[in-house]
Formats: C-alpha cells, sequence, structure tokens
C-alpha cells in the first residue's frame, strides 16, 4: 500500500502541471467497472416478493427461494421463457452469482465465472451473518454518478460548511489529510484536534465539552464504490458506517446506508442513522447541478486546495483501472486483497 500526506500529493500535481501545457485532464466517466461484488440491497429488504434494482443500467431481480436470496436479469415468472435473451453478465443461465452478508444482499457484476467470494470486502464493525437492529439501515439517493458521490465524501471538508448545523463547522486547532492506496482501493485520514463539538452530539448525545477531537477514516473500494467509513469522536463516540453508492445510471446512484450506533447511548444510537435525511438533500444539492459538468470538457484546469489528495488521487486510480479493463484486463493485481482485515487500517484497534 502507498501512502502520502495532502501537501506531497498537491506536490506531485502542481509539479506534473509544468511540465505539460494547460488541458482538461480530470474528465471522469460513468466508470462501467466489472468483476466485482455490488452490496444491492439490504438483507431485510429482499423476501419472497420480488424487487428491482439497477446497476450502470442493467436490471437485477431479487426475491428468496426457500429463504435463499436469488438474483436474476428478469422478473422471475419469465426466468425460463427469456432464457435465450440472457446475457453475459450471467453467463446465459440469466441468474447473477449472489451472497448474503453483513446485512445485505451482493450480487456480481462482471464475468459470473470470476465470481469469488474471497473478493467480498471486509467491514469488521458489521455482523457477518446480519443480525443488526433496522433502526440502524436507511436508503437515500442521489442526482448523480456514483462516482462524483464519492467525490464528496472522500473530500470531507465540505461537512464544515454544508453539514455545519449537525455535524460541526471548521474551526479546529489542526486539520491533517492523509491518503495512502492500493490499485483497488484509496483510504483518506483525516485527523483534527480541538473541533467545535458536533452539534448533534451536543443535543442528543450528551457531550457537554466546547471542543472534541476527531479522526474519520474512509476506506473506498474502486470498482464497487463501497465506502467503509469509521469516524471517531472524544469526548463523543464512534460512528461505524457503510455508504456504498450503487450506480443506477449516469445522473444517478443509490446508497443503501448502515449506520452501526449499536455502542452508543439512547437517543443517539436511535437518532443519528436518521441524519441521512438531513444530510442527503443538503449533498444532494451540490452534487445535482455538478453532475452534467462532471462528464463534459472543463474550458480550464482544476484548481485544488490541500484537502483535494484523496479525490485527485482516487480520480488517477480510477482512470488507471478504467483503462486496464478497456484493455481487457478484469484481474486483481497484487497488491489488490479487497477481503483483507481493514480493522487496523480504520483505527478501530486504537
Amino acid at each position: 500500500m502507498q501512502t502520502s500526506t495532502a501537501s506531497d500529493d498537491m506536490a506531485a500535481t502542481e509539479a506534473q502541471g509544468k511540465k505539460r501545457k494547460p488541458r482538461g485532464d480530470w474528465i471522469p466517466t460513468n466508470y462501467d467497472l466489472r468483476d466485482t461484488w455490488f452490496p444491492v440491497s439490504h438483507s431485510r429488504d429482499v423476501t419472497s416478493r420480488p424487487i428491482r434494482r439497477i446497476i450502470h443500467a442493467q436490471p437485477y431481480f431479487l426475491w428468496r427461494e426457500g429463504g435463499q436470496p436469488m438474483a436474476s436479469e428478469f422478473h422471475p415468472t419469465q426466468l425460463q421463457s427469456m432464457m435465450g435473451a440472457a446475457s453475459a453478465l450471467t453467463g446465459g443461465s440469466g441468474l447473477y452469482p449472489v451472497v448474503e452478508r453483513y446485512g445485505y444482499v451482493w450480487a456480481w457484476y462482471g464475468d459470473p465465472d470470476n465470481a469469488d467470494q474471497q473478493l467480498l470486502p471486509h467491514i469488521p464493525f458489521l455482523p457477518s451473518d446480519g443480525d443488526i437492529p433496522g433502526y440502524t439501515q436507511r436508503t437515500v439517493r442521489f442526482d448523480a454518478a456514483s462516482a462524483l458521490s464519492v467525490e464528496n465524501l472522500l473530500d470531507l471538508t465540505h461537512a464544515d460548511f454544508l453539514h455545519a448545523n449537525t455535524i460541526g463547522d471548521g474551526i479546529s486547532e489542526s486539520d491533517v489529510v492523509e491518503v495512502e492506496w492500493t490499485s483497488e482501493t484509496v483510504t483518506r485520514t483525516r485527523i483534527v484536534t480541538q473541533k467545535s463539538v458536533a452539534p448533534i452530539m451536543r443535543w442528543v448525545g450528551g457531550v457537554r465539552a466546547k471542543y472534541q477531537d476527531f479522526r474519520a477514516v474512509l476506506h473506498v473500494h474502486l470498482r464497487s464504490n463501497v465506502c467503509i467509513s469509521y469516524p471517531r469522536f472524544r469526548p463523543g463516540y464512534d460512528v461505524p458506517n457503510l455508504q456504498p453508492f450503487l450506480p443506477v445510471g449516469k445522473h444517478r446512484s443509490r446508497c443503501d446506508v448502515t449506520f452501526n450506533t449499536t455502542a452508543a447511548p439512547s437517543p443517539f444510537r436511535y437518532l443519528m442513522p436518521r441524519i441521512n435525511y438531513i444530510i442527503q438533500p443538503q449533498d444532494n444539492s451540490v452534487v445535482r447541478p455538478q453532475n452534467q459538468r462532471y462528464f463534459e470538457q472543463p474550458e480550464q484546469r482544476d484548481l485544488h486546495s490541500r484537502f483535494d489528495a484523496p479525490g485527485t488521487r482516487y480520480r488517477l486510480l480510477m482512470e488507471k483501472l478504467a483503462k486496464r479493463q478497456r484493455e481487457g484486463d478484469f484481474s486483481y493485481g497484487s497488491d489488490a486483497d479487497p477481503g483483507r482485515d481493514i480493522t487496523a487500517l480504520l483505527g478501530m484497534d486504537g
């Protein structure tokens, strides 16, 4: 795994900029990256009655048979009659590989012959059997491509302004952003000392201090845009959460969120997961007008601050991975191990 501070990445970006004439470099696409597991639904939403999800405009019908989750590109009542129209994504069978873990039903997107449960991400703060209270799970939607939603999350400094009334303002004694990466993941760590106490922790968490230290780690899986987040507030509580941005299409992403606040006291444990209904409209008001421009050639180069290193690294890695896949290489590199234990990386053991 490679690592750098925000200042290191900014210096490299500036050096590259001096070596070439200005042009529109960072033009993300609606990255259609394959051979990965997507958490397509909370487990509790998959019953004997079929529901429909979409990954890159590809339909996924989900239901249970004998208690076991099933996933098909056709409605189960049409599965037999549509066999001749089955795509390569199901190997002509009409059925996707499927796994149930961490309170989600995961479906494979890509060559079904390459489906391997070892490629499922490790999420240390969620029980593998999915035994977690329903109040921890919520669903929100964004009028933006999943990659843009991830960039918004990687730049956590936006929360100091956009979500100041719930998560807290930008006042602090020090603020450091670090980034490390593999060919399949990018990890952003933000460490803030003497930050103004998050209003929600003051209101419903009983934190009476004026300031708190804050450490937030975000671990992103590039192919699936699964975002594993571990914020820690002291004094205060840990707020581990999973935010998987399902790429519905070029202008839409779905996020079936889990906030594991079961270790926090009441009423914070119950109310914190509901913060999504406050945060989502605020985030959507920002990403929605950006989304069309996200796919267009800009007239000038992007401007960056020292906090943008994680997002810049994310774009670089996504472009490299997309290029490999366009050339027919869907393999995982020697440095890639999506299922590795990330307990220490998230700072859960400290």
